[in-house]
């Protein structure tokens, strides 16, 4: 893993709370693909999404560590390093 992200302190699960994204499965909207908070197992939608969820995620709740929630990936990103892992 990076020497030079200090944030993988953060990473508390690798487990996804939902089978989709929170916010766009409450409202009805769509995703292009899913995204997971390392932290705590928030489900949000990519950048690519209209609603971008899983970013407001991080600036809301400083949760810096995610990991691609698609099937057969196994990267990872921090927000704040702006530095991708992969496998993380």
């Amino acid at each position: 893993m990076g020497d030079q992200c200090q944030h993988f302190n953060q990473i508390h699960t690798h487990h996804a709370n939902t089978n989709g994204c929170e916010e766009c499965l409450k409202s009805g909207d769509r995703w292009v693909h899913l995204r997971v908070c390392l932290s705590c197992g928030h489900v949000g939608c990519c950048d690519q999404s209209p609603n971008r969820h899983a970013t407001k995620h991080f600036h809301s709740t400083g949760h810096a560590m995610m990991r691609s929630g698609e099937r057969g990936e196994s990267w990872g990103w921090c927000y704040i390093d702006r530095e991708m892992f992969d496998p993380i």
